[in-house]
């Protein structure tokens, strides 16, 4: 009996992540895919990326609008009920056989929520891990313990996920399946992507990212701004920013980027979103990763490139020695970028190893859902207790 696997996706970078899972699902004969858009995929304000679904030649059986107009913690709260609300609604059409989720969102939260309780089996991706400069890391670790599988990133992670209480014969370490679609996509060349983007790397480039640190109380503008200011020290340098995620203060983020672009058209281009294909090339080429996005934790190693990590939003992941930490100020990021562009640093990181796995991610999930799929799944889980 074909089996109904239900992809959910919130953002675009979620989407790029989960593409190489998706692909696999939709070819293989034995399974059904099911594709739900919900979040910022359906906002005019963060590009309409669900497009971005319908153009790689996927059906999307169910756009769930969620978003409010407001980026606040209550804007976010009712966001949070109108997608258990609404997704509880979605799974009674669909009758998955399991749910997929990846990662921390406060949108996944919900969609698990509703999915408990409609006794649907979750497959978590990226369980594990730490995140302490934001919410979500509150929310990966109830997702943890609401879902069936884990497929989490390290052996480290896998163990934190067990330390929850979860049984070892349902954790596993698969790599991060962004690592995936660095070895497995046909990346574009470096001139291939200025004439996408329609701008011209001259000169040496940087690939700026910036999220809300949501556990903190308005430091969005201040350390934002404090990147802009290290941004301008940087003469001999051009940077395309990509823009924050609906986060609490995004949207704060998001005017500041207009505004800086319009001062700055020959330095910085910025973009609601790149596509993952855009993106993954663009940070092929470029000299620093910067900010505060888990891509330059968990993906930028894998093309041994210096990352700058702003604050403490990815505070407590792994890292490979390829990361450079550094507070949300001026002279310590100027100090980070010039560490990152230094010729002995780039010597030092030349053979890192980056901790999140080899690319082979998406076909050692669809293998274990199968086999999972294939017996009698007991939602009834016992509290794993490390002796």
């Amino acid at each position: 009996m074909v089996k109904k696997i239900c992809i959910v996706t919130g953002t675009r970078a979620e989407y790029g992540l989960l593409r190489p899972l998706i692909d696999k699902v939709n070819e293989d004969n034995d399974l059904e895919l099911q594709l739900i858009a919900t979040g910022m995929h359906l906002s005019p304000e963060f590009g309409m990326t669900y497009t971005n679904i319908i153009d790689d030649g996927y059906k999307i059986n169910e756009k769930i609008e969620i978003l409010l107009s407001s980026d606040t913690s209550v804007g976010i709260s009712k966001s949070m009920g109108l997608a258990t609300i609404s997704f509880a609604e979605a799974f009674e059409r669909l009758k998955p056989d399991i749910i997929v989720v990846l990662g921390d969102r406060y949108e996944i939260f919900s969609v698990c929520s509703a999915a408990v309780t409609a006794k649907i089996p979750i497959a978590h991706l990226h369980g594990g891990e730490t995140t302490e400069g934001a919410f979500d890391e509150v929310f990966r670790h109830c997702i943890t313990k609401m879902s069936y599988l884990h497929f989490t990133s390290t052996e480290e992670y896998r163990k934190r996920v067990i330390q929850l209480g979860e049984n070892p014969s349902r954790v596993f370490n698969v790599g991060a399946i962004g690592v995936e679609n660095i070895v497995s996509l046909d990346l574009l060349e470096k001139r291939e992507i200025e004439k996408s983007i329609q701008f011209t790397l001259d000169k040496p480039f940087g690939l700026v990212t910036f999220h809300p640190v949501t556990l903190e109380n308005n430091t969005s503008e201040y350390q934002f701004r404090e990147l802009l200011k290290a941004l301008d020290e940087m003469d001999g340098m051009k940077f395309i920013i990509t823009k924050a995620n609906s986060d609490s203060d995004g949207r704060i983020i998001n005017k500041i980027i207009d505004e800086y672009e319009k001062d700055n058209k020959d330095k910085i281009i910025a973009f609601t979103s790149m596509g993952y294909l855009r993106y993954l090339s663009a940070m092929k080429y470029c000299n620093s990763v910067i900010g505060n996005s888990s891509s330059g934790i968990i993906e930028a190693p894998s093309f041994n490139k210096p990352t700058i990590n702003i604050g403490d939003r990815q505070k407590g992941r792994m890292q490979a020695e390829s990361v450079i930490n550094c507070n949300p100020s001026k002279d310590d990021i100027v100090n980070a970028i010039n560490i990152s562009l230094s010729k002995w640093f780039r010597e030092k990181i030349k053979n890192s190893i980056n901790p999140y796995g080899d690319g082979n991610t998406s076909s050692k999930i669809i293998n274990i859902i199968k086999q999972t799929l294939s017996q009698n799944i007991n939602l009834k889980k016992k509290f794993y207790d490390i002796v």
